[in-house]
């Protein structure tokens, strides 16, 4: 249940690659408990803003606040074990290891293995039938699946998802972003970067619009709507491949 506690808070984020400056004072704040989506077009700074939030990248500028306190120059592995997780684009898992061996490397924060299965084999039954299948052998939704579970094994605070519907048929997407909301529902709070805003509004509280390293206009779905054309973010249905 979302609340207005916030948990994870971006304030003033400056970001460059060598000296090329990528994000101009971004602030962004996710909720505890609540669905965020981030939203714009290719090469708006969205990934850039998701490394500086679970520490892939550090700012040049600015402050990442995790839980009220200030988390700048924190590992990732170290805010992985606090609370934050990250899902990459493209999905991040290994393909030439089994299911249970995928999950088996989330052992490295702590967390026994035969918990890290409960919780990734509850969430996602299909992958117990697989737990013994190379991960590249999957389809790709089954493959999302997986990278969702490692994201979810430690039990996150807040889970970081990036293009969570890149590539998939519309139907799987629509299987996805149901557990994004149950995951929101039991208290975790989620960023989600998407460029197709119909695939992740129906299940956001907020959405943030980035455009050119910057946030040009946030609010709820409902205040948004009528700035969520197909010209400028797409349709997801047009560009979606297969599962």
């Amino acid at each position: 249940m979302s609340t207005q506690t916030p948990l994870l808070e971006l304030r003033g984020i400056h970001a460059a690659y060598d000296r090329i400056e990528v994000l101009f004072g971004v602030d962004l704040v996710v909720n505890q408990g609540s669905v965020v989506a981030l939203l714009g077009p290719n090469g708006s700074g969205k990934t850039t803003l998701l490394k500086v939030a679970c520490g892939l990248m550090a700012p040049i500028a600015g402050d990442v606040l995790f839980a009220g306190r200030r988390v700048n120059g924190t590992r990732p592995e170290e805010l992985a074990r606090r609370g934050i997780s990250m899902v990459p684009e493209g999905r991040g898992v290994f393909p030439n290891l089994s299911v249970r061996e995928n999950l088996k490397m989330m052992t490295y924060t702590g967390v026994p293995l035969s918990q890290i299965e409960e919780i990734a084999f509850g969430r996602f039954p299909r992958l117990a039938e697989r737990s013994r299948q190379l991960a590249g052998t999957m389809s790709g939704g089954e493959q999302q699946m997986l990278a969702m579970a490692r994201g979810l094994a430690t039990n996150p605070a807040v889970l970081i998802l990036d293009e969570l519907s890149m590539g998939l048929a519309p139907i799987i997407v629509e299987e996805l972003y149901e557990i994004v909301a149950q995951v929101a529902q039991s208290g975790v709070s989620i960023l989600v970067v998407e460029q197709f805003a119909s695939s992740v509004l129906g299940v956001a509280d907020r959405a943030a619009i980035m455009v050119h390293g910057r946030i040009v206009r946030d609010g709820t779905p409902a205040e948004l709507e009528n700035e969520l054309s197909n010209a400028y973010l797409g349709n997801q249905q047009e560009s979606s491949g297969g599962e």
